[in-house]
């Protein structure tokens, strides 16, 4: 099972629709917030299931702020994390997770890419495509993979023009 993560786009969606032109199909899309109301067109483009929450600058948004589901054989939680302080620390987030007992957390809104492990919960952030702020200031997006034994692999990757 092939997922694009992708968040912090801000309406300038010109980049998810190379990269589902250039490394898609993929089974599933999920978007961790600021989609800025572009969310028909991205799921227009992506020909797959759409997971999408909405983030601190989608106001007029129907979306849902989080989503908890089941991926393969994976507990997922999907957030913007505006509302739990990620930009200054992620440890609200991770015990929200904790205790909702999910082995995956998605959240974006610091435009910072993120992978990290402790103990039994995974954090992803993808950065952002339109609005990086880590130092190399390189747009970013993560490609979940899940293999056939159910193992999951993930690769953060920078957008190319």
């Amino acid at each position: 099972m092939n997922i694009l993560i992708i968040s912090d786009t801000h309406g300038f969606d010109d980049r998810v629709r190379l990269i589902l032109d250039r490394i898609g199909p993929f089974d599933m899309l999920i978007h961790c917030g600021d989609v800025e109301g572009q969310e028909a067109e991205i799921q227009e483009w992506a020909d797959c299931p759409c997971l999408m929450v909405a983030g601190n600058n989608d106001w007029s948004s129907r979306l849902p702020r989080e989503i908890v589901t089941t991926i393969d054989d994976y507990k997922v939680m999907i957030t913007h994390g505006n509302r739990y302080g990620v930009s200054l620390d992620k440890e609200m987030l991770r015990e929200e997770a904790l205790s909702r007992e999910v082995d995956i957390c998605m959240f974006g809104h610091t435009h910072k890419p993120l992978v990290e492990t402790k103990g039994s919960l995974t954090m992803l952030n993808p950065g952002s495509l339109s609005y990086p702020r880590q130092i190399s200031r390189d747009p970013t997006y993560i490609l979940m993979r899940i293999d056939e034994e159910h193992q999951v692999h993930y690769d953060v990757r920078v957008f190319h023009d």
